[in-house]
């Protein structure tokens, strides 16, 4: 794997502070995923519930295109900074979270997280291409990947601990503590950002739906994203039955999840160093199939009851999932004019995201109906098939070649 691109990516200074704001942010965030989903397990004893709180905080991605229409038209850095400070005056809520009664506070403040998360994103998409060369555009969310999910290393162990040695409040004060650091380091980024348009065409609905028009018009983008979807509600499955896995299958306390998430991270931290590089190698769908090829394998390796199974298989949907997504964005930020980026980003994570969260209320019902043993294996074939239908597609007629849109983009800026 070469490293001439992430090398010319970490020697840009923006490109550094923003990793190191990923970094500092990912790892509140991490900590307070887990220990979320634990929290409620440990106060309610129902691992429905704990599967709801992340589809807590995805459920925001279904406002994505009303707030990429926000990102677009504000201006990103200071949306970036806004954002951590809401989450940092927020988090410490949860210290009145002390019995069963006052977890539907825990579900509010997820929810906050996921408007936030989401506005962040799309702001970030927007951003980013105005700093970084477009042709190094997937080495740059490679690394981001990298980033984010790197933290999974340490930070899901270190918040489980936490968690039992202090309680969820202190996880909650680590979170809040991590997004201001974040919201500072964010606000270093010197960016030459581009003014946002003044919207003078036809607004309201129209607006919101320009995102999608952008996607389903592109013979390049509508597949990856239709990939993308398919592929994320299948992880969306995957991930509710997470705590059946532990408990069920494994014999293991719910925190033995967090040893699950971390080998999940190893696994993206490799992945999203090689994305650059192979994203210039091989055609986005052959990649993009690739990745969720080894996340379906992946899924059916939870099924065995052996730790190393389970652990191989955790490793592998971390090197297989990022594969998906960071071909979607990179292709969405190469492909989509500049004008219009924030809410096609943001429209792109609401298409990918949604079915991940209608997969997480799904899968909390399913874990309770059918046992999990029987659902991953049905996990494992229909995510190869998602795979094997995008390399044996037809490409749409009239698909533009790498880096057209760009091109067009950068022809207009």
């Amino acid at each position: 794997m070469s490293s001439r691109g992430a090398g010319r990516v970490l020697r840009d200074r923006n490109a550094g502070l923003y990793l190191a704001g990923v970094v500092v942010s990912g790892f509140g965030t991490t900590s307070m995923w887990l220990v979320a989903g634990v929290w409620v397990k440990s106060l309610t004893g129902s691992d429905a519930l704990a599967a709801l709180t992340v589809f807590a905080l995805w459920a925001p991605v279904l406002a994505g295109p009303a707030l990429g229409v926000l990102a677009d038209r504000l201006p990103q850095r200071p949306v970036l900074v806004g954002a951590g400070l809401v989450m940092a005056a927020v988090l410490p809520v949860l210290l009145l979270l002390d019995s069963a009664d006052r977890v539907w506070l825990l579900f509010a403040v997820l929810l906050v997280y996921g408007v936030c998360g989401t506005l962040h994103e799309a702001a970030e998409a927007a951003l980013v291409p105005q700093a970084v060369d477009g042709r190094l555009l997937g080495d740059f969310n490679g690394l981001r990947m990298t980033a984010n999910e790197g933290v999974k290393l340490i930070a899901p162990l270190l918040g489980a601990g936490l968690f039992v040695r202090c309680g969820g409040a202190s996880v909650a004060l680590l979170d809040a503590v991590t997004f201001a650091l974040a919201a500072g380091i964010f606000a270093l980024l010197r960016v030459p950002e581009e003014k946002p348009e003044r919207i003078t065409g036809p607004g309201g609905f129209a607006e919101l739906l320009e995102g999608g028009r952008q996607l389903w018009g592109s013979p390049v983008l509508r597949p990856l994203v239709s990939a993308g979807a398919a592929v994320m509600f299948l992880a969306g499955l995957n991930g509710a039955v997470i705590y059946a896995v532990a408990d069920g299958v494994l014999g293991r306390a719910p925190t033995y999840v967090g040893v699950l998430y971390a080998v999940q991270g190893a696994g993206s931290v490799l992945s999203g160093l090689a994305a650059g590089p192979l994203l210039r190698r091989l055609p986005d769908r052959v990649f993009t199939a690739a990745g969720a090829a080894v996340f379906a394998l992946g899924v059916g390796a939870r099924a065995l009851p052996y730790d190393a199974a389970a652990l191989a298989g955790s490793a592998a949907i971390g090197a297989g999932l990022p594969c998906v997504l960071v071909a979607v964005l990179t292709a969405v930020q190469r492909e989509v004019p500049n004008a219009v980026l924030g809410r096609a980003a943001a429209t792109a994570n609401t298409l990918v995201f949604v079915p991940n969260a209608l997969a997480l209320a799904l899968g909390a019902a399913l874990v309770a109906l059918v046992d999990v043993r029987v659902l991953l294996p049905v996990l494992t074939v229909a995510g190869l098939a998602v795979a094997l239908l995008l390399v044996t597609a037809r490409p749409g007629a009239g698909a533009e070649p790498r880096g057209a849109g760009a091109r067009r983009a950068a022809g207009q800026s």
